[in-house]
């Protein structure tokens, strides 16, 4: 099972296709959910879903526009996609029938 971060990163991944990046996908995190993650923790995270073959990342060439360093791209896998999909399933199926506005008060009771 993925944890939310994951499942964010794996999200970003998909909606920038081809222009995934370490900095792009934490700018689209950022613009998606109004929280900045730190770079640490989605390198970090990169790491891990590499190493669980949900994505697979390559070093592209470098740019004189970023000062000469090379892009970590970032792609995900189909094992990737059906981990994501699991996710979101699995949300989706214990949220059904729960309304949390209407819940706030009788779960502070």
């Amino acid at each position: 099972m993925l944890g939310e971060f994951e499942y964010l990163v794996l999200t970003a991944a998909v909606r920038l296709n081809s222009a995934a990046y370490g900095a792009s996908i934490r700018s689209e995190i950022a613009t998606l959910t109004g929280r900045v993650c730190a770079l640490g923790a989605l390198y970090t995270t990169l790491d891990r879903l590499e190493a669980k073959g949900l994505i697979e990342t390559w070093m592209g060439d470098a740019t004189p526009l970023r000062g000469g360093r090379a892009k970590r791209l970032v792609r995900i896998t189909g094992k990737g996609i059906a981990a994501a999909k699991s996710f979101y399933e699995t949300v989706e199926r214990v949220s059904h029938g729960v309304s949390w506005a209407g819940n706030r008060e009788s779960a502070m009771a």
